[in-house]
């Protein structure tokens, strides 16, 4: 999953709070790094005391926070700058300055919002969580009043409404200028009444998980507060500037890809229910509890996969050097351990990553939080702590992120050993880590995975493709002991085995998506939320629904992502569709890595994220040829599982 997406935050700003950037400043190598796949299998060793700087630095290298009090030193510092921006922005000509001028406010704010925002779940001392949060709430206050400011609105109005000005701007900053006015709009700035303004943001933008047990009542305020800011439905609204656009198009790809799958699904409850009654014959009727379970039980039964057979090939700095091998050969960068400075990180555990291209020079770091420790969120994440931009001395700000997965520590005598889940997630999240540095934006607004909600997974999942493909494995897969490289069956066999009652999964993203769309779309609702669950579950999933319970009341993903939970089966299509047309016959092929970092990862969301599809692709797909990617995924793979059972 993508983490550190600030959505607590609202409005005009908020965008800029939520993804994660890159830049091309140059830099001479560092005596301080090493062989990143050494450096996984190894303790870390940090600075000692006794050199010139015995003074700890600070988290991240930042001064002010070598100790909890820190966080009020820099909060200030950004609070005292943003003002000072404010006035700016307001008395400026309209120009390109003006958007230069927001994205300053709004990375002066977010390089001590994305920072506190890691540091308050994920830092083992408790005083620099609660200090962190602490300036969570007060840089969180500062862009509510930002949102709501009507001076400062009116200096980006005023160049919006300039033509002869806009039509001079390069499209990225014409862009970014839209983006922000945007913001401002479904914040409900051009309301009359404070109330329903504040109302808006909490409602709209800083939702929590305890309004899923008012879930009626979030429903209606979002859809009435949408209709206030112009808007049909919330739906509409929280798609706009996404790959579908808008909701129709969203329930077109669900109604498609739901008739797609309805045999194949069938056929998977068919054969679910065969081994329920085999071993439960009183009561063979399947539940929707028992997908899982049957569904595990025949993975199991057929291809007896055992991570425990799978493990010793994947050993966390192998796993490192594949991807530093594969990086290198598909976009020319390298990752090297770089070491750290006493109080830069947060725990023993962490490893720095400088990511240098081969010509460019440094791009950015990558802290790796990779293993468990006590209070530390059971979660893989990417988390964005300083995005990129080009700054006003024409350098160019290099990007900062975390990715925190949750490894268990090395046994005696072993390097920390991967499960192949473990090995895809860590691939998994080393593809949004590749879209931060990667992001070549002039405005950290728009940085890395700062784009839409439906696009910003395809890296991530496009990864997973690289690591499932045998010539991939193959380059770094290795026995830890023996150095014996895993047998290209036990590959196969793995990727077999996650075909076993695939479209009953997939089939089961469709409902919660579909779900999604009805809750956000027109209202008021035609009958309950439960009513609305036990209509659709039947309907798009088929297995029955339980009387007496209400789900929907802990789906979180509704307040997170209101309307936009078809994401990840979008993102997973345009994935399957990349990994088809320009990487399957060579997953090393650098003139499509050149064009994949070209099209598709260096725009971040300053661009239309269709065309970035569309420029990778070479056509942009319909409807029916994302469905089409999703389908055929299973198809073959399916056919030989049925025609064996």
């Amino acid at each position: 999953m993508l983490a550190g997406c600030r959505r607590a935050l609202p409005a005009a700003l908020s965008r800029a709070l939520q993804g994660r950037a890159a830049g091309p400043g140059r830099r001479a190598v560092s005596t301080s790094w090493s062989p990143v796949g050494a450096a996984f299998d190894a303790k870390q060793q940090q600075q000692p005391r006794s050199s010139a700087a015995s003074r700890e630095t600070g988290l991240f290298g930042v001064p002010e926070l070598s100790c909890p009090e820190g966080f009020q030193e820099a909060q200030d510092k950004a609070l005292q700058e943003s003002e000072q921006l404010v006035q700016k922005a307001c008395s400026a000509p309209p120009g390109p300055e003006t958007v230069m001028i927001f994205d300053q406010l709004s990375d002066s704010l977010c390089r001590v919002a994305d920072l506190a925002d890691f540091v308050k779940i994920a830092h083992p001392d408790f005083a620099f969580r609660e200090a962190a949060e602490e300036a969570c709430r007060n840089i969180g206050t500062m862009v509510e009043k930002l949102n709501t400011d009507v001076e400062l609105c009116q200096s980006l109005r005023r160049l919006l409404a300039d033509e002869v000005v806009m039509n001079s701007l390069d499209p990225e900053t014409r862009r970014v200028a839209e983006l922000f006015m945007f913001d401002f709009e479904i914040s409900g700035i051009h309301l009359d009444e404070e109330k329903v303004r504040e109302a808006a943001y909490k409602i709209f933008l800083h939702p929590n998980a305890e309004q899923l047990s008012r879930l009626e009542e979030l429903l209606a305020s979002r859809n009435s507060l949408a209709q206030l800011v112009g808007y049909d439905t919330f739906a509409h609204r929280a798609l706009q500037g996404t790959m579908a656009k808008n909701p129709e198009t969203v329930r077109e790809f669900l109604e498609k890809l739901s008739d797609q799958l309805s045999k194949r699904t069938q056929k998977d409850f068919e054969i679910m229910t065969k081994m329920k009654m085999k071993l439960n014959p009183q009561n063979s009727k399947l539940m929707p509890w028992d997908h899982p379970y049957y569904s595990g039980l025949l993975r199991a039964e057929r291809y007896n996969i055992d991570p425990g057979l799978y493990c010793p090939f994947f050993s966390l700095g192998a796993c490192m050097e594949g991807l530093n091998s594969l990086f290198s050969q598909l976009l020319g960068i390298s990752l090297y351990a770089e070491q750290t400075q006493r109080g830069e990180v947060w725990s023993e555990d962490v490893r720095k990553l400088a990511v240098v291209h081969e010509t460019e020079g440094m791009l950015g770091y990558i802290y790796c939080d990779f293993f468990q420790r006590p209070d530390k969120p059971h979660q893989d994440c990417h988390f964005t702590v300083r995005g990129g931009r080009l700054k006003e001395n024409g350098e160019y700000q290099l990007p900062v992120v975390v990715l925190m997965l949750s490894l268990p520590h090395s046994a005696r005598g072993a390097p920390t050993l991967l499960s192949p889940g473990m090995m895809e997630n860590l691939f998994h999240e080393m593809g949004h880590a590749m879209h931060s540095m990667l992001g070549r934006t002039r405005y950290q607004h728009v940085t890395g995975t700062r784009c839409a909600t439906d696009f910003a997974e395809v890296p991530s999942i496009l990864m997973e493709y690289f690591a499932n493909d045998y010539r991939v494995v193959n380059q770094f897969a290795r026995h830890y002991k023996t150095g014996q490289p895993l047998p290209k069956n036990m590959v196969s066999r793995l990727c077999e085995s996650k075909k076993v009652c695939a479209a009953a999964d997939m089939q089961l993203q469709v409902f919660y998506a579909a779900l999604d769309q009805i809750y956000h779309g027109k209202h008021p609702l035609k009958k309950s939320t439960t009513e609305i669950l036990k209509e659709t579950q039947e309907k798009v999933y088929g297995l029955p629904y339980v009387p007496n319970t209400a789900w929907q009341l802990r789906f979180s993903h509704l307040v997170g992502y209101g309307a936009k939970y078809y994401s990840y089966l979008m993102s997973r299509a345009v994935a399957s569709m990349v990994w088809k047309q320009c990487f399957a016959q060579d997953p090393f092929d650098r003139a499509m890595g050149e064009r994949y970092r070209r099209e598709m990862l260096a725009h971040g969301g300053g661009k239309e994220p269709i065309l970035m599809v569309q420029g990778m692709l070479q056509k942009s797909p319909s409807v029916e040829d994302l469905v089409d990617a999703l389908v055929s995924d299973l198809d073959q793979d399916f056919e030989t599982f049925i025609m064996d059972s």
